[in-house]
């Protein structure tokens, strides 16, 4: 089994209850191999440190305990999934400054973001791809399939904000 690092935040079914109430209940759940954080009013972030055959276990089986602890809760974003080339520089361990000059100078090669205005979003798994690829950067698999897998959370989570006729006329357009 291989451990994964990972962060997942749920919006709270009673915005007016104390978070707190919550941390015994995910203990009991399963949820003893994580970090709560409580500090935003309605919502609730746990980092785990968790064991799987693949991240996608470990994810899936932390978003299972959590609902089991709390049924309405509503997930909100698994990470590592978007960041920007200061979390990508991070990362893989260059200065900022790096980052941005290989982005301007290898942009045809970058994987194209996901969100591009005042600050850049890119799904860190197509760039942590790209550097293994490439040889870039030295990239652990551990990281691109957690990656991965948070990106996959995160797109499945925001596909039950669609409307169904509009998205299947997308997946056309879009093939």
């Amino acid at each position: 089994m291989k451990e994964y690092d990972f962060t997942l935040k749920f919006d709270l079914p009673n915005i007016d209850e104390d978070p707190e109430s919550y941390i015994d209940a995910l203990y009991e759940a399963g949820c003893s191999d994580a970090s709560v954080g409580i500090g935003q009013t309605g919502r609730i972030g746990l980092n785990f440190i968790r064991e799987g055959n693949s991240a996608v276990e470990a994810v899936s089986s932390a978003i299972a305990d959590v609902k089991k602890a709390i049924p309405e809760a509503r997930l909100i974003e698994a990470t590592p999934d978007l960041v920007g080339l200061t979390d990508i520089a991070e990362i893989v361990g260059c200065s900022r400054q790096n980052m941005r000059k290989m982005f301007s100078t290898h942009r045809t090669k970058f994987p194209p973001p996901v969100y591009e205005g005042n600050v850049a979003l890119w799904h860190l798994t197509m760039v942590l791809q790209c550097f293994k690829n490439s040889g870039a950067y030295e990239v652990e698999d551990r990281l691109i399939e957690l990656s991965n897998a948070a990106m996959q959370v995160n797109l499945s989570s925001q596909m039950r904000e669609l409307d169904p006729k509009f998205h299947q006329n997308l997946k056309s357009l879009l093939a």
